[in-house]
């Protein structure tokens, strides 16, 4: 992968793989993925985007065609292992430095086909490989599920973040199902690392998100420092295709988002 207008990067360096996950739908996975990778490509670094969830939203965000239209996605990825990583990493998005590998409506019938897998839990991990030394960060948005996709995207990552929606007070809903899969995937990927949860739309003011906060502490056992508030502008941004930061940098949500990549630059580094 390369940015745009530059040859493709030779030398080997430390890529970190972020799974972001929780199978809670409507969190800001994808917000986060999309204004994460933003940042991260703002401090000079490449990144590839790796979208695992059949609705596509990431694809749809910052690629420059429809999922429809892409002929090998992250379904392809899985289930034909001898197609090279080079069919399916798209340099060319709507934020510059940023890859992308499309996801598509196939994904749904992916689990079907990771089952017949000697080792299911294990072909995104696998398949990722070549861009490892390539990439400094790959960042996978999850399905809002805890099968196979989710599973392989914690088999393959380096590192795990969590929204949790902490205006809401189902926010923590089914969240204790996945630390458990987390356990269960540490056997397989004993090295991965929590970065903790990251509050979504949270507003220290208000009692529901003072109560998310103290619940997701003790449940997950550390918090992400950053806490991201609520803006119009997130749905506005995504309507014109792209990021917080391009659409108004002035924001405070696109500022922590630019501190969140910071802070994960930072702990990630070691």
């Amino acid at each position: 992968m390369a940015r745009s207008g530059s040859a493709v990067q030779k030398e080997e360096k430390k890529t970190v793989v972020i799974a972001i996950a929780n199978h809670k739908g409507g969190v800001g996975k994808t917000t986060t993925c999309i204004n994460l990778a933003d940042n991260l490509a703002q401090m000079g670094k490449l990144v590839c985007v790796v979208d695992m969830d059949p609705q596509a939203n990431a694809s749809q965000h910052i690629g420059m065609s429809h999922p429809a239209e892409i002929n090998y996605t992250t379904a392809e990825l899985l289930t034909n292992p001898e197609l090279p990583l080079t069919y399916f990493v798209h340099d060319e998005t709507r934020i510059d430095g940023v890859a992308l590998i499309y996801g598509s409506m196939a994904l749904d019938n992916a689990d079907d086909a990771l089952r017949m897998e000697p080792r299911p839990n294990e072909v995104l991990r696998d398949r990722l490989q070549p861009l490892l030394g390539k990439a400094d960060y790959i960042i996978i948005d999850c399905p809002p599920s805890l099968r196979l996709l989710t599973s392989n995207a914690l088999a393959a990552a380096t590192h795990l973040l969590i929204p949790v929606e902490s205006g809401s007070p189902y926010g923590l809903y089914g969240l204790a199902d996945l630390t458990k899969r987390v356990q269960q995937i540490t056997r397989i990927n004993p090295t991965l690392i929590n970065l903790g949860a990251l509050l979504i739309r949270h507003d220290d003011r208000q009692l529901v998100c003072q109560n998310i906060e103290q619940k997701a502490m003790g449940l997950f056992g550390k918090l992400v420092p950053v806490k991201i508030g609520t803006t119009t502008k997130i749905n506005q941004s995504s309507t014109v295709q792209t990021s917080l930061r391009m659409f108004d940098s002035t924001n405070k949500v696109a500022k922590q988002y630019k501190e969140l990549a910071k802070y994960i630059d930072n702990e990630t580094a070691a």
